[in-house]
């Protein structure tokens, strides 16, 4: 969806594209904020959601990320059976040069204006000290340290739920989930894609890796023996599983023409650069896509058994539940021949309206 004019009808046309409550623009000059905080939907609670810190070409391309990301966190939320909405923060600029303890708590502030409605956590450029900045202006922050009472970083359950949607899918091509001497191609190895290289690995999957950062890539290749390999070689890769663990669209109609994948199961938010096209070229290939939303729930989940006061033992179990919960959404796909996302996608919304309709009785 176009994203590249800044007149306020544009706007407002996106919102209702997209089906949104609320969009909230930033800025304070003194820290250099620039900000938007994006509330999709508040059914089945408040807009709980990470914040984003990138250097966007366009505010056009932050409100488009930050209007995609926050439904998919309605969508994640209402499909892991939590009692959460969908939110999302996008913060411009560089998180290496540009962020400082005054940016985090000025952006704090402007959360602690909405009274509840979204609650923060970390995302891609921000970390758990980040949230800890925040935190001394609002409560309405998750993934603060473990040692001011938080749950931590959320990075090993989101990569726990994508090891779990990769068994499951491989349970469904090859007729059993185990994954030793299976290959899986690991693109974005930070947080979370290191996390998912170590559970992988412990299982004897081979496992090829690239990434951006060369330090971190040379680091985890020889921690974990893992083969690194050059971005643009990816796609011609012969290998059973994709998993992107970095920016979004890297599924899309040039490189799905290459693959030559069984799979693609990843951490990365908004995988499909065209979430209709791209499903059905997916399934038209015979290539398994496991719904970026269902799979990297973990780290949500993590988020709200810190909200609600649930312990680890409780996150896990829950995180355990995305086996299940992606075999369903390939038995749907399977059952209506239609792409698993869209399979997904309908179990959410079922869910979102179910608990709309009882909402409205009283």
């Amino acid at each position: 969806m176009p994203a590249n004019s800044s007149s306020d009808s544009s706007i407002l046309e996106q919102l209702s594209a997209y089906g949104h409550k609320k969009l909230v623009y930033c800025n304070d000059p003194d820290s250099g904020l620039k900000a938007i905080i994006a509330i999709h939907d508040t059914t089945l609670g408040p807009a709980l959601g990470g914040t984003r810190m990138w250097s966007y070409a366009t505010e056009g391309e932050a409100l488009e990320d930050a209007l995609r990301l926050s439904r998919g966190m309605t969508y994640k939320s209402a499909i892991t059976g939590l009692n959460l909405g969908g939110g999302k923060g996008v913060i411009i600029g560089d998180s290496r040069k540009d962020k400082t303890e005054a940016l985090m708590r000025s952006y704090g502030r402007f959360i602690k204006n909405l009274n509840g409605e979204f609650i923060t956590a970390e995302e891609m450029g921000t970390n758990t000290r980040d949230m800890e900045f925040i935190r001394m202006e609002t409560t309405h922050v998750t993934g603060v340290p473990e040692s001011i009472g938080g749950a931590g970083n959320p990075a090993p359950f989101t990569a726990q739920g994508v090891y779990l949607g990769i068994k499951a899918s491989v349970k469904e091509v090859f007729g059993t989930d185990m994954l030793a001497g299976r290959t899986i191609v690991i693109q974005g190895i930070g947080n979370v894609g290191e996390h998912l290289v170590a559970l992988l690995r412990k299982e004897n999957a081979e496992v090829l890796i690239s990434d951006i950062n060369q330090e971190q890539l040379t680091y985890v290749a020889r921690k974990y023996k893992a083969k690194p390999i050059e971005a643009d070689k990816i796609f011609g890769i012969d290998a059973d599983v994709y998993a992107p663990c970095a920016m979004g669209a890297t599924v899309n109609n040039k490189t799905i023409e290459r693959m030559k994948f069984a799979i693609i199961a990843g951490s990365a938010n908004n995988q499909l650069k065209d979430e209709v096209l791209d499903s059905e070229m997916l399934m038209k290939k015979g290539i398994l896509f496991a719904p970026d939303y269902l799979i990297n729930a973990g780290g949500l989940i993590s988020c709200y058994s810190e909200l609600t006061g649930f312990g680890k033992k409780r996150t896990v179990q829950l995180t355990e539940n995305i086996y299940d919960a992606t075999r369903n959404v390939i038995k749907l796909s399977k059952a209506e021949q239609i792409p698993t996302n869209i399979a997904a996608n309908r179990i959410a919304e079922k869910r979102i309206a179910d608990i709309k309709k009882i909402k409205s009785t009283y």
